[in-house]
């Protein structure tokens, strides 16, 4: 295995898993937020001193760093982006503020949306007197119906400029179909303001963003991308340029939201968005594989947020058709994560409004200052006074209780929400959460796993050693991955006569097209074009209904009827899995609305080192004991505490019990057991009544 570096930085940590010789070594660093690369450095400084080298050294000797980002998140909740200008057909520039008709109630929770008399409407991110209509118009069909006014376009541009517009977007009317005036703008633009000059200013085009139907999420999409890229370019050039004065000589890996990774200069900001929780995600899908579980809740519980999503069936191409980042929605394909404010740093709070109701999050203490307990050191001792204090002053003074309730309490809140929610989103997607194992990872993730498990009704756990970097762990199962989209409406099974679809060349067109950018970006990147393996993906329906389904394609092209009839059955049974066989009406037609062909090149991915049992008894990993306050019992228990790192494969424990290590401690509630597998990693289940 060559030298890799895996950095995650979070909103409370900053996260690394490297590899050296077989050897794994994870660490932990508080996340700097006024400067994110002075902890990336750090956390990287810390794993090379680990294995006895100086940071330099390692740098020299390392063959790939892959890096997942928050930045373009905290960008977005800052709205401190660019002053951005919006070029629309004449007649649509209120459409970004019109939006969609539930537009109000994009990115908000359902409990926000129940109270519809306190909803807004999200402020634009371009306002109203930043967005100008231009004299042209393209149909639905790809003709020009109307010329493209230049002078026009000129006049606005200099207006928009003088009102101190430092980047522009341009998003027409079916575009995707024919770019040619979105390209003429581009053009005139830049004889305006020639790169060359200091008044050089950045133009995003929506069809080369997006090629997508749907002007709203279309538009959006290239303004999020317009209005995070200067932010994240910048932190990204300012890691790099750290790395190459310390030695690193090849290009830094950035995670997508898409499920892989690509060179930082062929990511667009965009893509970025998410990218922690999808490298968990693709994580526990790789240890799915070796354990041969098909179904799989992840569950990543951080300092300032939680985030799971699931594994069906050994697949990830779980979709969110209708992603939103912040509160606008976009038209780029996401894998589907969900997150609340739950993290280990999240703040108790009494709600005096609600009758004294004791509250967990949504807001954190985050990095910095971080919970009471981290008393501001660096690698720190943990003050029990301090944080007994705060819990004893906000919560259990006000509430009439012990501090030991009030802590167990806490916790019992913030786990019901956890465990809730899991439950919920995975029941209203069909599925029945006890037919899935959950993967407990974060810092925080083993020390709530089995209450929140118990809340989602869960009875099977895994925990890893490296459970507290696991997102890292996850970008080095990633494989280097281009996604490339477009919108081109076909259909497979005429409503009227029953016929399949004889025009094969249409559609063979349509992959080809995407396979040449694919080819193109992939070898620019220095692979050679047989390594590139390619899959398609299509959004279907029926004809007349509203859902889409993303269907796998059997095969690249279509070459025959038989192959028109199997991408029909392939979207006949997801379809169904889906939305029930009741749902499943071909007579309607079939029709496809987009293409989507992933273009990758595998990666090699860690294999994980295989133990053979030594012993159930684990006394040799006990290390003491410790009072506790557990779920159902009326008064603090004597509790054993193991150290992880002692247990080897084999090892039985029956909550309740501590087992503690470097970055995480695991809390084994009653109930629950506990053994060390062959692969290490520790495997809890329900007891059984």
């Amino acid at each position: 295995m060559p030298v890799t570096i895996d950095v995650d930085i979070g909103g409370t940590f900053t996260d690394c898993y490297l590899t050296l010789d077989g050897r794994t070594v994870s660490r932990k660093t508080e996340t700097t937020t006024y400067d994110l690369s002075v902890g990336f450095l750090r956390v990287i400084e810390e794993s090379a001193r680990e294995v006895g080298l100086s940071l330099e050294e390692f740098l020299r000797t390392t063959e790939r760093i892959r890096y997942s980002t928050t930045v373009a998140m905290n960008k977005l909740l800052e709205h401190r982006g660019p002053r951005l200008g919006l070029l629309t057909t004449e007649g649509f520039e209120d459409f970004i503020i019109i939006g969609r008709g539930s537009q109000w109630a994009d990115g908000l929770t359902i409990e926000e949306q129940r109270q519809v008399a306190r909803a807004e409407k999200p402020t634009p991110l371009i306002p109203r007197e930043l967005t100008v209509g231009i004299r042209e118009r393209i149909d639905s069909k790809g003709q020009v119906v109307r010329s493209l006014n230049e002078e026009d376009v000129r006049e606005k541009i200099h207006a928009l400029v003088d009102q101190g517009v430092r980047g522009f977007v341009v998003c027409l009317l079916w575009s995707f179909l024919n770019p040619i005036h979105e390209l003429r703008i581009q053009e005139i633009f830049r004889e305006e303001y020639p790169d060359c000059t200091l008044g050089s200013i950045p133009m995003l085009l929506s069809h080369q963003v997006l090629p997508k139907h749907l002007e709203y999420q279309r538009a959006m999409t290239t303004i999020l991308n317009a209005y995070l890229h200067q932010a994240i370019a910048e932190e990204i050039g300012a890691i790099s340029d750290e790395l190459r004065q310390r030695g690193y000589r090849r290009p830094l890996f950035l995670v997508h939201n898409t499920g892989g990774m690509a060179e930082s200069f062929r990511t667009s900001a965009i893509e970025t968005f998410n990218g922690g929780p999808v490298a968990g995600l693709m994580g526990s899908a790789h240890w799915g594989k070796i354990y041969g579980f098909p179904n799989i809740i992840t569950a990543d519980m951080g300092g300032t947020s939680f985030d799971f999503s699931l594994v069906v069936q050994g697949s990830t191409r779980l979709y969110d058709y209708q992603p939103v980042i912040d509160k606008w929605m976009v038209g780029s394909t996401m894998l589907w994560t969900r997150s609340i404010g739950a993290g280990g740093g999240s703040i108790a709070w009494i709600n005096t409004l609600l009758g004294n109701r004791l509250e967990v999050g949504p807001r954190s203490a985050g990095a910095m200052p971080g919970p009471a307990a981290y008393n501001h050191g660096g690698k720190k001792r943990l003050s029990l006074q301090r944080a007994r204090r705060a819990v004893e002053e906000k919560i259990a003074r006000p509430l009439g209780i012990s501090v030991e309730e009030a802590a167990l309490l806490i916790k019992k809140i913030v786990d019901a929400k956890m465990g809730q929610i899991i439950y919920t989103e995975t029941a209203l997607r069909g599925y029945n959460p006890k037919e899935f194992v959950l993967f407990a990872f974060g810092g925080a993730g083993p020390t709530h796993c089995c209450g929140f498990g118990s809340f989602a009704g869960l009875e099977r756990i895994v925990v890893f050693p490296h459970s507290p970097v696991f997102c890292a762990y996850g970008s080095s199962t990633l494989d280097t991955l281009h996604i490339y989209e477009s919108s081109r409406r076909l259909l497979l099974i005429d409503p009227k006569s029953q016929r399949y679809l004889q025009d094969y060349e249409s559609f063979n067109q349509a992959v080809q097209a995407l396979q040449e950018k694919a080819r193109r970006d992939l070898t620019g990147e220095g692979f050679a074009e047989d390594e590139i393996i390619y899959s398609l993906e299509l959004d279907m329906r029926y004809g007349g209904q509203l859902d889409i389904k993303r269907t796998a394609a059997p095969s690249l092209f279509l070459h025959s009827e038989e192959d028109v009839k199997a991408l029909c059955r392939a979207f006949e049974i997801e379809y169904s899995e889906a939305y029930s066989p009741l749902s499943v009406f071909p007579e309607s037609g079939v029709d496809v609305e987009n293409f989507i062909l992933k273009a990758f090149v595998p990666n090699p991915r860690p294999a994980p080192t295989r133990y053979d049992p030594v012993s159930t008894d684990p006394s040799v990993a006990r290390v003491g004991e410790r009072k506790a306050l557990w779920e159902g019992m009326r008064e603090l228990t004597s509790t054993p505490v193991y150290a992880e790192e002692r247990l080897s494969c084999g090892h039985r424990l029956v909550g309740p019990a501590i087992i503690e290590s470097d970055h995480t401690t695991l809390i084994l509630a009653p109930g629950w057991r506990y053994r060390k597998d062959e692969f290490g990693n520790g495997v809890i289940e329900k007891v059984e009544s």
